[in-house]
């Protein structure tokens, strides 16, 4: 068979739909990366230099609520929600390599036990940190992280279920579930650097007291919407219907490109000034 006849048989429908969500797929998980990679860079450079020097107290800049003299307890919970962060994001970031599972499959386990386990114990931290020190944005910003931690634990729980139950494609799903809620931190500062940069200002909220109703739905938008696009990810997937995918796969760059403005908000404004 020539190269010419080959080339003339036509693309399968399925096919050409399905190609196109995963595309768009990649380019989620690729802005993502890079996204999340500048949030380590920031955490490391700003938080761990401050530990580093000596000067927990620095981190209060950030943090209105951050280090508290005397408070020992409070203090170890706050440093090691935020050294927990560096591994579960480059943790969480390495088990969405689909490269990995093949590859080295004893890593992929190995790292997925050592990312449901930080993910657990830091989302643990943080609710003993808002019990005793309260947050800022007052009590829906309360709720939502509460809720987020909350889904944190009943995701981890779910995933390492149905892993050892061998249900491979259900663990995979609940995996990702837990990536969105885990990196709610991530996209609630994406979401707000996003918003500012295309109002051009705060809008719907006060800078100084942080309240306002764009930030109380930000409070549960930041996981609850990651985890709503994931879910109309997995129908799309799995449908016959071609339009379904495609609008699915331009709702999703649509998304991604929103994301991009917000992550070059939020590298510009506030994570690289600080290195």
């Amino acid at each position: 068979m020539t190269t010419a006849a080959a080339t003339s048989f036509p693309i399968p429908h399925r096919v050409r739909h399905t190609s196109a969500l995963k595309v768009a797929a990649a380019f989620w998980f690729a802005v993502t990366a890079v996204g999340q990679s500048l949030f380590v860079l920031y955490i490391l450079g700003f938080h761990g230099r401050a530990l580093v020097q000596g000067q927990p107290e620095a981190v209060n800049k950030v943090l209105p609520k951050g280090y508290v003299p005397g408070d020992l307890l409070g203090n170890v919970a706050l440093f090691m929600h935020i050294a927990f962060a560096v591994a579960i994001i480059g943790g969480g970031l390495l088990q969405l390599l689909p490269q990995l599972r093949t590859i080295a499959p004893r890593l992929h386990r190995w790292n997925g036990r050592s990312y449901v386990t930080l993910a657990v114990v830091s989302s643990l931290a943080g609710m003993f940190m808002m019990l005793t020190r309260g947050t800022v944005g007052g009590p829906f910003m309360y709720a939502g992280m509460t809720l987020d931690a909350l889904l944190v634990l009943a995701f981890a729980c779910l995933t390492v279920r149905e892993a050892r139950a061998r249900r491979f494609d259900s663990h995979r799903r609940w995996a990702l579930r837990l990536f969105m809620a885990v990196s709610a931190v991530w996209f609630f500062r994406v979401g707000l650097m996003g918003w500012l940069v295309i109002n051009g200002g705060p809008v719907g909220f006060d800078p100084v007291s942080f309240r306002g109703p764009f930030l109380d739905v930000l409070a549960f938008a930041q996981y609850l919407l990651p985890l709503a696009v994931l879910e109309l990810y997995f129908r799309a997937q799995s449908s016959r219907n071609a339009l379904a995918s495609r609008v699915m796969a331009a709702g999703l760059l649509a998304a991604t490109a929103f994301m991009g403005v917000g992550i070059f908000g939020a590298a510009m404004g506030m994570w690289l000034p600080r290195l």
